[in-house]
């Protein structure tokens, strides 16, 4: 896998992936422009896991309408600023069987998600699940 990162302006950089997509990510205090690299870390982490439930969920025939994945992350207070406690919040919409639910979740954190199993290295990864329209308990 290759990516680079290029500096634009002020403290502003534009990263692209081997696949050809780019990201601005913005350091400037107001974040204007972008995402902040651990920012970015964050939404990475939400979209790997939410990757890895639908596809299970689908496969287990699960009749969900929606999935949001939520982060609330604390950082060390001393640089390297990295990650020391992560909470997810997926909230699944949709006659979800609570234990299909459960097992999904369970699933990604620890087998699927490679970005999940990279940040627990350093950070405490917790979740919780809300279901949106009440799930099937079974």
């Amino acid at each position: 896998m290759i990516a680079s990162a290029e500096w634009k302006e002020g403290m502003q950089f534009d990263g692209r992936s081997e696949s050809g997509h780019t990201i601005r990510f913005d350091t400037d205090p107001a974040h204007a422009n972008g995402p902040t690299p651990m920012e970015a870390v964050l939404v990475a982490l939400c979209a790997c896991t939410s990757v890895d439930v639908v596809s299970i969920l689908q496969k287990k025939r699960e009749p969900f309408t929606s999935l949001i994945v939520s982060a609330e992350a604390q950082q060390a207070p001393e640089p390297p600023r990295t990650f020391t406690h992560i909470r997810l919040v997926y909230r699944v919409g949709g006659k979800v069987s609570k234990k299909a639910m459960e097992d999904s979740v369970a699933l990604s954190k620890n087998k699927y998600c490679s970005v999940s199993k990279m940040l627990e290295k350093s950070a405490t990864i917790e979740f919780a699940i809300e279901y949106v329209d009440g799930a099937k308990s079974e």
